[in-house]
């Protein structure tokens, strides 16, 4: 039987280099994003945010997903979709925090949940992409900071709920050269090589390198690599601050 995966989050710059190499890899993929995108086998357009907190929606979605996966098992669900709201502690809104949690936590505890009758079945695995702000963060990113350390927390807990029958496991990427962290820079061309530079390996990461990376832990191969949060950060995370 052919394997499947689920990926969130399909649309963005992470998420396409993880549907073509999950492909590549032989995978069916059913992709979950609030943007249509023609990579997937099977695109699912749905609102994170919105599938967390309204029942109806998530029951449609379900459905989908059951339609989807009709004859075939699950074996991988990548909780990769995340939002970024830059701000401090003093301006940020509740709102926005409360947000930020529900895509980027809640999202991923729930698809998870849901999706572990049919992972138990297949002896699968859940990837979640973290980020290096899970360990290291610097001002306006409390949210996105926040939220990352509670998946890395959640990622050890599910391993050890899940035990012998899921494994559960984290990329911790820094810098990935997306399409969203270049435009980011577009008027800062200057900057982008100096974030480059910060980085002891003097390059930023390839999406590519994470979808490798992805497809790998998620393999039957290495199933020892359980609770496990991999770090990708070209070793900036070694660094005791970046330099002046």
């Amino acid at each position: 039987m052919k394997k499947s995966v689920i990926i969130t989050g399909h649309a963005g710059g992470i998420g396409k280099a993880l549907v073509s190499e999950f492909k590549g890899a032989g995978y069916f993929t059913i992709g979950l994003d609030g943007e249509c995108s023609v990579l997937a086998d099977v695109n699912i357009v749905c609102d994170l945010a919105e599938l967390v907190n309204d029942n109806q929606k998530l029951t449609t979605v379900c459905d989908q997903i059951n339609v989807a996966l009709e004859g075939k098992g699950l074996n991988v669900l990548v909780n990769n979709a995340a939002v970024q709201i830059l701000d401090g502690i003093n301006r940020v809104s509740l709102d926005d925090f409360k947000f930020t949690l529900d895509v980027n936590l809640v999202a991923p505890f729930l698809l998870s949940k849901l999706m572990f009758s049919r992972l138990k079945e297949s002896k699968g695995a859940i990837l979640n992409i973290g980020s290096i702000h899970s360990l290291l963060t610097k001002p306006r990113f409390i949210s996105y900071a926040t939220s990352k350390a509670a998946l890395k927390g959640m990622t050890q807990a599910m391993a050890v709920d899940f035990g012998r029958h899921v494994r559960v496991n984290m990329i911790q990427p820094a810098a990935i050269s997306t399409e969203m962290l270049v435009d980011g820079f577009k008027n800062n061309p200057d900057g982008l090589s100096q974030l480059a530079s910060y980085h002891p390996s003097g390059s930023i990461g390839a999406a590519e390198e994470v979808a490798r990376l992805a497809v790998f832990l998620s393999s039957d191969d290495v199933r020892f690599i359980n609770g496990a949060s991999v770090d990708m950060s070209g070793a900036i995370g070694a660094r005791l601050h970046d330099p002046s």
